[in-house]
């Protein structure tokens, strides 16, 4: 017999308070693990930035030379931009003042986050409007397809989407120029904007923002079918039906949550598509982002400028995947 019988005593189940700790420390382990992978590939992408700078035919030294200029005043000014050191090591200064939050200075001798102090607040307000307008849209869109599998609103909604997807944001703003602005006059053709730098009137945000919406729409609207499609198959979804539970409730209940990782994922990865349409529909409707100034500065071989762009719009890019991350590690435990 053994000693639990003999005594009597029934051994108290076993909690999980010791492991949260546990869980803690290695959700920690994985966000920094993560941070750091991203952190590496956005600095290999800042050294691309300046190695691809350094093959173009001209420098900013002669993108800003006057008429005339002798070649001894050019060189003067190469010498006094850093151009005639080698180019890995213009990076690693350039990476050694980041820290400090130090972008550099532009070619006209401005400091980068001057230059970046009134575009990028812009660019990320165009980019939450289109972003959050995405998001409803595609999980609305992609619910009532979900609800109606193979009947006409599942088959409309999927060849809709995949045609928005794949239809350029610069063919969208300028159906949207021709429609909207010089066929019926309701809107603006380009942003006028204050002695503020934001735009003068919210009307002004409209076309961009649906210039951006629509192929993201189309793109997210799929990832939200898709992944609603894989719970469809899931034991518990199944024996829902079967219990008779209505289909809205099984949709929202059971589908839903387990498709929430996907759903998060997909649209975390949609943000870097978002951020590069940006510069296209800014340039076109002449909105005061940053994608003007990386235009500008592509023309002007102005790599911190460039640099600078690259670093603000990849670190909310990285931060909006680690917002998907912890969604996925809050929804899927220990497994995600």
């Amino acid at each position: 017999m053994s000693r639990t019988a003999k005594t009597g005593v029934v051994a108290a189940p076993q909690t999980g308070t010791a492991s949260t700790p546990r869980r803690a420390t290695h959700l920690t382990r994985r966000i920094a693990a993560t941070v750091g992978r991203r952190a590496l590939m956005l600095v290999i992408l800042l050294a691309l930035v300046f190695a691809a700078i350094e093959v173009l035919p001209g420098d900013a030294a002669g993108a800003a030379a006057e008429r005339g200029e002798s070649a001894a005043d050019l060189a003067a000014r190469r010498h006094l931009l850093g151009l005639d050191r080698p180019v890995w090591e213009r990076f690693a200064d350039w990476m050694a003042a980041l820290p400090t939050g130090d972008l550099g200075t532009s070619a006209r001798g401005q400091k980068v986050t001057d230059l970046l102090a009134d575009p990028l607040p812009n660019t990320l307000l165009l980019a939450l409007i289109a972003f959050a307008l995405t998001v409803t849209s595609s999980l609305a869109l992609g619910c009532w397809a979900a609800a109606r599998p193979g009947r006409m609103a599942d088959r409309l909604i999927s060849h809709t989407s995949t045609a928005a997807f794949a239809v350029p944001e610069f063919v969208v703003s300028a159906a949207l120029l021709l429609a909207l602005s010089l066929w019926t006059g309701w809107l603006p053709a380009v942003t006028v904007t204050g002695g503020d730098g934001r735009p003068t009137t919210w009307t002004m945000l409209i076309m961009p923002v649906l210039a951006l919406l629509v192929p993201q729409t189309g793109w997210n609207t799929r990832v939200v079918r898709g992944a609603l499609a894989d719970q469809a198959a899931a034991p518990h979804v199944e024996a829902a039906h079967l219990d008779g539970v209505p289909l809205h409730r099984v949709l929202l209940r059971h589908q839903l949550p387990g498709a929430i990782p996907a759903i998060a994922t997909g649209i975390a990865t949609s943000t870097g598509m978002l951020f590069g349409g940006a510069v296209v529909v800014e340039t076109l409707f002449n909105y005061p982002g940053v994608g003007t100034v990386l235009a500008g500065a592509v023309a002007a071989r102005d790599t911190p400028l460039i640099a600078g762009v690259v670093i603000c719009a990849g670190a909310v890019v990285s931060l909006v995947l680690l917002a998907a991350d912890l969604i996925r590690h809050a929804t899927l435990g220990a497994r995600a």
